[in-house]
């Protein structure tokens, strides 16, 4: 079946702000009278938010990068299949803080596993895409300085090596599909930002 809804997803450097735009997005389509469902990735299920807590555990250093890139692939597969989709079939706008983007920048530029990941997740989602994508375009160090040092996860305790590889597999990304991609720069007021967004979200 066709989603009659429309699938909104926003990317990013962890620390760019994604979480506030998500609730900016939720806000917009309630009062145009619009069903919406907000969700997360890895996570948004009960089977897929085990799956998170898995995948980002701090104590889980030794993880291969290929177990990684399944668990990702895996968490998303029970998500589509149970959330996305029957909320997307039904009419729905679904807002959702992060989706395959996530894991071709984190995995396929951060680990290097390149082209596989795509391919995986297309499996897993059943070649399901958002219509629009918010990239979040933020220094990765500036992201990193606004997440307290405490509460940091497996991923986001990685070396800044890493992190820079994740933020040039976005902007790859961004250049690859830019009718679906749009960029945001987050370094700008969370007023602007949703400003910005919400004329996009005009259009739609």
């Amino acid at each position: 079946m066709v989603p009659k809804g429309i699938f909104i997803t926003l990317e990013g450097p962890d620390g760019s702000g994604k979480s506030t735009q998500v609730e900016n997005i939720k806000e917009f389509f309630t009062k145009a009278g619009r069903d919406v469902v907000v969700s997360r990735e890895p996570g948004g299920t009960p089977i897929s938010e085990k799956l998170r807590g898995i995948v980002l555990d701090a104590d889980h250093s030794e993880m291969d990068d290929v177990t990684e890139m399944f668990i990702y692939a895996a968490a998303r597969a029970q998500h589509v299949a149970e959330k996305i989709k029957p909320a997307l079939e039904s009419g729905a706008v679904v807002v959702c803080d992060r989706f395959v983007d996530s894991s071709i920048a984190y995995q396929g530029y951060g680990r290097g596993l390149g082209d596989q990941v795509e391919e995986v997740n297309r499996y897993a989602t059943s070649g399901l895409e958002p219509n629009v994508t918010f990239f979040m375009d933020l220094d990765p160090e500036i992201g990193r300085s606004r997440i307290g040092k405490d509460v940091r996860d497996r991923l986001e305790q990685q070396k800044m090596d890493f992190h820079y590889r994740v933020y040039e597999g976005y902007k790859a990304l961004a250049a690859k599909y830019p009718e679906r991609i749009m960029r945001i720069d987050a370094a700008k007021t969370i007023d602007e930002i949703k400003a910005e967004i919400e004329t996009k979200l005009s259009s739609l």
